[in-house]
């Protein structure tokens, strides 16, 4: 098992065939962990970050944390546990790794 972090994030763009396939996507989520990850590079360096493709079922997921639990953006703890919710994973970073915390 690493002994770091692992921060799972979706891809930065791709196409959802329930709208036609043409429209193009992102994840709002994500984006705002990845802008975390860029403002704060030396922090963001202590945890492995494994970017996503957006289809289910995503199986680097699936694999660290269960089927059921492919809800992105999510932090896989070292130790074992993790957070898939963004107001749960943000307070995971802020205590974990030291990033500032979100302002009310």
């Amino acid at each position: 098992m690493s002994q770091r972090d692992r921060l799972f994030v979706l891809d930065t763009e791709w196409a959802d065939p329930d709208f036609g396939g043409q429209r193009r996507f992102y994840c709002r989520f994500s984006v705002m962990v990845e802008g975390l990850l860029g403002l704060f590079p030396e922090r963001a360096a202590n945890i492995d970050v494994i970017r996503v493709a957006w289809p289910r079922p995503r199986a680097a997921v699936v694999e660290a944390l269960g089927e059921a639990n492919q809800n992105l953006p999510a932090l896989a703890f070292h130790e074992g546990g993790f957070v898939n919710e963004i107001e749960a994973l943000l307070a995971a970073l802020h205590t974990r790794h030291g990033f500032p915390e979100r302002h009310p």
